[in-house]
């Protein structure tokens, strides 16, 4: 296929964005983490850091919150995945719902909500310690940041792991049987390995969102992890602190290392089925007394998993609460206070939100024709580059935006790091592979001919785009688009570091300032109820339009 001019100034600007506002500001953070200072390249700053305690209990802080979070995910999981694909239940697809509701709320928003319920003098200690005597350090230090990092991002999991064992071939089952399996033997030597991709995914997207996380410590005030010393050190001593970027060096090799040691996992293991699918395990029915304990076990999982929800509501429309197991009285006057005095923050999320979203969506079509219709050299590269930025913690963008942007003044003297633009440009590089990956699915779904016969008739190839594949496009183009937006809207770790005054700050700013308080708390509470409902929804919306071009997509297929 001929290189057109067009095709090329498209990948070139598409580049430039790439490299100045990705490649540059990640360099720059390694580049100075490994600067002497005189332009030669030392180790003494890794030093500097592995040789102080506090900087090596962070470390591995860190470690163990990612792990055991992954550990304690996989317990809430592998429950719901298995009973609601294996047996026969009443309420399956209900089940799995409330199980992924958690992933529409950000870990930080119900923190302050969860301490209220399971902290020290919170409502299930109240009653443990009035009735039993005794009570349990759920929230205390670490524990509360595993636990709430565990509720928020066990779905990863419970997601991977049940289209993975519905896509199990249950002849492989049936042979294993014949042969004397069954039970635990038989999960364990055969159901689990050939569901393993599908649960090594989602443990490793676990791991990396914990490790990378910022707002859950902070709000928590559990400061001795890596992504809270990176932001103190940034915030605290300033860009020319060296030790913030060897931090932050260190996050994204780790996150880069789950990816590859989740690959090494699986490499040199076959998965594959002879039949696509399989028909799934074979469904089985529970006798009266084993369905009732899984009942009940799922049940408990699901109170446990949807508790933020509970307790930011309730904070947001309680008078008091403290020393108590429910508030004291209920008022909407947090929610009128929003409203009248926060509606900048709601505005800003939209405005940010929305148009990071519209980059996204215009970037990843962009490189997803470039990928599938052009054999231009370097396309694979974008999508690359692109698609790295999954592995980048916001915490780290957000630094390298300082260290590359914060010299450069705009003519009003703001420096551009701090200019709203670039909080919306951050946005948009944090969420593009998510956009990219819906545009170039929904590509995959236009077949060529279709531009074919376009150009056929004399349409030139901006036209066949503009007129043709765009239009066929839309469906998972919007999808992309409010894949992006909703998690864009509450970022917090890249909009910690970028954003200088309350006037152009989003949602996640206001309520994380908000929650600092405890007279802020009910506030704060009620812009996170906002916050959840604005992303519920568009997550409801993109999962209506996956569905609808499926639902196309076999229509087509079957004509």
């Amino acid at each position: 296929m001929r290189w057109t001019t067009g095709q090329i100034a498209v990948a070139a600007l598409l580049a430039a964005f790439l490299l100045l506002f990705l490649v540059v500001p990640v360099g720059q953070v390694i580049l100075v983490a490994f600067s002497d200072g005189a332009g030669g390249v030392t180790l003494v700053h890794f030093q500097d850091f592995f040789r102080t305690s506090l900087f090596r209990e962070s470390f591995y802080n860190s470690f163990y919150v990612a792990g055991m979070s992954v550990l304690f995910a996989s317990a809430l999981a592998l429950p719901l995945a298995y009973f609601t694909v294996r047996f026969h239940f009443r309420g399956a697809i209900l089940i799995q719902t409330l199980g992924v509701i958690p992933l529409i709320m950000p870990p930080f928003v119900g923190a302050v909500a969860m301490q209220l319920l399971f902290g020290r003098n919170g409502s299930l200690n109240l009653l443990l310690d009035q009735y039993f005597g005794f009570t349990i350090p759920i929230m205390q230090g670490l524990n509360g940041v595993i636990f709430v990092e565990t509720i928020h991002y066990f779905p990863f999991i419970l997601l991977n792991l049940s289209a993975a064992l519905a896509n199990i071939d249950r002849a492989m089952e049936e042979a294993a049987q014949n042969m004397g399996a069954s039970g635990w033997q038989l999960f364990r030597r055969i159901v689990f390995p050939l569901a393993l991709p599908g649960y090594v995914a989602g443990a490793a997207l676990v791991f990396i969102k914990v490790f990378d996380d910022l707002g859950t410590p902070l709000v928590l005030n559990v400061t001795n992890m890596l992504a809270p010393q990176a932001y103190l050190r940034i915030t605290s001593i300033g860009l020319t602190d060296p030790i913030g970027y060897v931090i932050s060096v260190i996050m994204v090799a780790f996150s880069l290392a789950a990816l590859w040691a989740s690959a090494l996992a699986l490499k040199g293991k076959e998965y594959a089925t002879v039949q696509r699918g399989g028909g799934g395990l074979a469904k089985r029915r529970l006798k009266p007394w084993e369905q009732a304990a899984a009942m009940a076990l799922i049940i408990l999982i699901l109170i446990v998993v949807l508790s933020p929800h509970i307790g930011v509501f309730l904070l947001s429309i309680g008078t008091i609460w403290s020393f108590s197991v429910l508030p004291d009285a209920y008022t909407l006057k947090h929610y009128i206070a929003v409203f009248e005095e926060s509606t900048g923050f709601i505005g800003n999320t939209l405005l940010y939100a929305g148009l990071a979203a519209a980059i996204d969506v215009v970037i990843g079509t962009a490189i997803a024709y470039l990928i599938l219709r052009t054999r231009l050299v370097g396309r694979q590269t974008l999508d690359y580059v692109a698609t790295a930025a999954l592995a980048i913690p916001g915490v780290v963008l957000g630094i390298g935006y300082l260290r590359t942007f914060y010299g450069v003044e705009l003519p009003n003297g703001q420096p551009l790091a701090t200019f709203w633009v670039i909080l919306v440009i951050a946005y948009a590089i944090r969420r593009l592979p998510y956009a990219l990956r819906s545009c170039v699915a929904a590509l995959h779904q236009v077949h060529i001919a279709m531009e074919e016969a376009a150009e056929n008739l004399g349409a030139g190839k901006a036209t066949t785009v503009r007129r043709i594949v765009v239009p066929l496009m839309a469906g998972g183009m919007l999808a992309g688009f409010v894949t992006s937006f909703v998690t864009a809207a509450v970022e917090l770790s890249a909009t910690l570091l970028l954003v200088a005054k309350n006037a152009d700050a989003p949602i996640a700013y206001g309520i994380y300032v908000y929650m600092q308080t405890a007279a802020g708390r009910g506030p704060g509470a009620a812009l996170g109820v906002i916050a959840v409902v604005l992303v519920g929804a568009g997550t409801y919306l993109s999962h209506r339009l996956i569905e609808r071009e499926r639902y196309q997509s076999s229509l087509e297929a079957n004509r």
